[in-house]
C-alpha cells in the first residue's frame, strides 16, 4: 500500500498545532454552535435517518481502520483492541444513535467530552492531512463530542447528578476488566499498566499506581462541572429567557 494509506508517516508527519490542527479545532467549535444555534430546526423527522446514516458512517470508518491496519501489519493486539477511552466512547455513540437509550447518553456525555476534547487538542497521531488515518482520527472524535451535544441540545437529554454515579459505576467496573486484559496481552490500555512514555498530565498525578486514583478522582471533578453545566436547571432557565417578551 502507498499514498495516503501508507503505513509510513515520513511524507504526512502531523504536527501539533498546525495549520490542519488548527482547521480542524475551527470546524469543532463552528459546528457545535451551529447544533445550538439551529437545535430547534434539527430536530425532525428526517434526521432519524441521519443519525442512522452517521452510525452506519462511524463503524464503515471504524472497520477500514481496523483492515488498514491488518493490510500495513500494524495491528497487534497489545494496542489495536478499541479498549482506549476514546475507542469506547465511539461504540457508545453508535449505540446511541441507533437505540437513542437514555443511559448510553449520560455516560458518553461525559467519556466524550472529556476524552475526545481532550484527544483534540492534544491528539497523539502521526499521520497529517490527507492521510487516511488523519480523516479516521478526526472523524471519529469530532463526532463523538457532536452526538451527545445534538442529543443534548436537539433532543432535549439532559444528565442528572445520577449520570455521574452511573458513570463511575461504568468505570469502575471497566477498570479491573482491562487491566486484566493489559496483562494477558502486554498492552497499556487507558494507562492502567504504566504512564505513556512521553509527558502527559499523568506526570503529576503520582506514581503508579496511585495515579490511576488520582485520574478518576480528577474525572469525577470534571464530571460533575459537566453535568453542572448541561443538567435540566439550566435548560428551563434558557427555554423561559426565550419565551419572555423584548422589553
Amino acid at each position: 500500500m502507498g499514498g495516503v494509506f501508507d503505513r509510513s508517516f515520513k511524507n504526512y508527519d502531523f504536527e501539533m498545532f498546525s495549520l490542519s490542527h488548527f482547521v480542524i479545532i475551527t470546524i469543532l467549535l463552528l459546528v457545535s454552535v451551529c447544533l445550538f444555534l439551529f437545535r430547534d430546526k434539527l430536530n425532525t423527522t428526517h434526521c432519524r435517518r441521519t443519525e442512522i446514516w452517521v452510525a452506519i458512517s462511524l463503524i464503515i470508518m471504524e472497520v477500514s481502520y481496523h483492515l488498514w491496519m491488518l493490510m500495513t501489519g500494524s495491528w497487534n493486539v497489545s494496542h489495536a483492541i478499541p479498549l482506549e477511552l476514546c475507542s469506547i466512547s465511539l461504540i457508545l455513540t453508535v449505540i446511541l444513535l441507533l437505540t437513542k437509550k437514555k443511559i448510553i447518553y449520560e455516560i458518553l456525555l461525559f467519556t466524550a467530552l472529556l476524552g475526545a476534547i481532550q484527544a483534540l487538542i492534544t491528539p497523539s497521531l502521526n499521520y497529517d492531512f490527507p492521510h487516511f488515518r488523519f480523516f479516521h482520527f478526526f472523524y471519529t472524535h469530532l463526532m463523538e463530542i457532536w452526538v451527545p451535544l445534538y442529543f443534548t441540545w436537539t433532543k432535549g437529554y439532559r444528565p442528572t447528578i445520577w449520570s455521574v454515579l452511573k458513570l463511575c459505576i461504568f468505570l469502575n467496573v471497566l477498570l479491573p476488566i482491562i487491566m486484566i486484559i493489559n496483562k494477558l496481552v502486554g498492552g497499556n490500555y487507558m494507562f492502567l499498566s504504566h504512564k505513556p512514555d512521553s509527558a502527559s498530565l499523568l506526570d503529576v498525578l503520582g506514581p503508579y499506581p496511585w495515579y490511576i486514583l488520582s485520574l478518576e478522582g480528577l474525572l469525577i471533578g470534571l464530571s460533575i462541572i459537566v453535568w453542572l453545566i448541561f443538567r435540566e436547571k439550566g435548560a428551563k432557565q434558557i427555554e423561559v429567557a426565550r419565551n419572555l417578551p423584548i422589553q
